[in-house]
């Protein structure tokens, strides 16, 4: 009788010679995007560094053209890096890859796509972007949240105020910018949220708000792939070696008590949304008033919460801080901002939102900050439903398709000297920021494209408006302009490697 060793070596034997004529058949059948050569089992793991993914394949679209094909063990991916290809994916192809790829973490977060980013298009999908795009985020109700966007970036310059009058600062050494902006970003998005302000006007943030920041930072750990158990599908029956399922229970219980708890608050408060129609102070108020309409599960409205905390957060402020760093590191684009500001609203009283519609120049630094430093430089991932061409190749069914956003805004045959910080371009030549032109896809296309663009985009808009405005900012004294560090660090947000830090000149005396 033969040992039970022997027995599992003969069975893994038999599951790598099905995997190797399995993945045979799959190159014979079709014409694949070209790529590195994979191992079998891994594919292309070997060469990718996870905190490096993007970086790596962003190397071998110089290798091998503007399509790639990478195996993330038995699963193919395909990265576009043009706005040719691009189209073809979010717009002629759109509803074949209108699916999402979700890795286990995100699949326990999301309930396997429950919410909105990370649902499969479907019903549900549409039932659910019908409510952001009519409800939440229709111009009729970002104008109406303006108030709390106001309010939080008054809030901000007024905070530089304080410290640049605080007996401890030292003045030379300049104010680290990604303070100040996280400060907004995380106030203006609780506030929109959750109706919540965690943090008080001394800066002190209560029980709850520190409940809520835990919570966010261990969302985005636990939805890190697992390695070769994520990829091979038939290892999954050992994923119990490197399994997180305990953690993850724990942690989605945590995030459902403290949403839960902050809904029957508001409940509790019973405040009049009209029937349910439009957005009165804050999205979970709206989507409680909606839920009977549009027939929302607790857990759809808890991840639609949860979609617009993760995907706001630090985009936002990650957008901002590279404004703010191409305007220290431009003094001439800064002083023309200046300029225009100087001349459209005067020096006697505080810029307001309403004030950008005629400050052109203001929005042309927001759009190129946007396309030099996408805040999420590889486009959330794409799975084809059905069997497609791409730029002349095959896409079979189950693919992951990847755009790649830093690649296409970088490219130097659909942008003059795309390395540079240039906002005229856009006075020249004016293109669509929203999914239209897909030269610019920082907010995605297609049924897929971000429901709340204009939402960040008149909150970036604002906060470097304000910046602008009250302060002229200069890079430390002890700094060269060339020695600004604008390296930018890997993960799936881009954030600058390095925090900048600027000394604030006062332009506008404190209101």
């Amino acid at each position: 009788m033969a040992s039970p060793l022997l027995l599992i070596l003969i069975i893994f034997m038999i599951m790598i010679i099905i995997f190797l004529i399995h993945g045979l058949y799959q190159r014979l059948r079709y014409k694949l995007p070209p790529g590195p050569r994979p191992w079998p089992i891994i594919g292309n793991l070997d060469k990718l560094n996870p905190d490096h993914k993007r970086l790596c394949l962003t190397e071998w679209s110089k290798t091998y053209g503007a399509i790639v094909s990478v195996w993330f063990g038995s699963t193919l991916h395909v990265v576009v890096s043009n706005s040719e290809l691009a189209k073809q994916v979010l717009k002629d192809n759109d509803h074949q890859l209108a699916n999402r790829y979700r890795n286990k973490g995100i699949a326990v977060a999301y309930k396997n796509g429950q919410d909105l980013i990370w649902a499969d298009y479907g019903p549900h999908y549409v039932k659910v972007r019908k409510v952001c795009t009519l409800e939440l985020f229709s111009p009729k109700s970002i104008e109406a949240l303006r108030p709390i966007r106001e309010e939080e970036v008054r809030a901000m310059i007024e905070s530089i105020y304080e410290d640049l009058n605080s007996p401890d600062h030292n003045y030379c050494g300049g104010l680290v910018l990604r303070k100040y902006l996280g400060s907004v970003a995380f106030n203006y998005i609780t506030r929109l949220v959750l109706g919540k302000r965690f943090v008080n006007r001394e800066g002190v943030m209560d029980d709850q708000g520190l409940e809520f920041k835990a919570i966010v930072a261990n969302e985005f750990k636990l939805g890190a792939p697992l390695g070769l158990v994520e990829h091979i599908w038939w290892l999954s029956w050992i994923s119990w070696l490197y399994d997180n399922d305990e953690a993850s229970t724990e942690h989605l219980a945590r995030k459902d008590r403290l949403t839960r708890a902050i809904m029957e608050e508001h409940k509790a408060k019973s405040m009049n949304i009209n029937g349910g129609g439009g957005v009165k102070q804050h999205f979970v108020n709206a989507l409680l008033g909606l839920q009977e309409k549009y027939d929302l599960s607790e857990d759809t409205i808890m991840g639609l919460l949860w979609n617009m905390i993760t995907a706001g957060m630090d985009t936002v402020a990650i957008t901002a801080e590279w404004a703010m760093a191409e305007l220290v590191k431009n003094p001439k684009v800064q002083q023309k901002a200046q300029q225009e500001m100087d001349r459209v609203i005067g020096l006697d009283r505080a810029i307001t939102e309403s004030d950008i519609l005629n400050l052109p120049y203001l929005q042309c630094i927001a759009k190129e900050a946007t396309r030099l430093h996408p805040p999420t430089p590889l486009m959330l991932p794409h799975r084809a439903s059905a069997h497609i061409k791409i730029g002349g190749y095959d896409i079979p069914q189950g693919t992951v398709v990847h755009v790649d956003v830093w690649a296409i805004a970088r490219d130097p045959s659909i942008w003059a000297d795309p390395l540079e910080f240039k906002p005229e371009r856009f006075l020249l030549n004016d293109v669509d920021i929203k999914g239209y032109d897909c030269r610019m896809l920082s907010f995605g296309a297609g049924r897929r494209i971000c429901p709340a663009a204009q939402l960040a985009i008149n909150l970036v808009t604002s906060m470097v408006a304000h910046m602008l405005h009250h302060f002229q900012w200069t890079q430390p004294e002890a700094v060269q302009l060339e020695e600004i560090d604008m390296s930018e660090s890997p993960g799936l947000v881009c954030y600058m490697h390095t925090p900048l830090q600027a000394v604030p000149t006062t332009r506008l005396p404190r209101h």
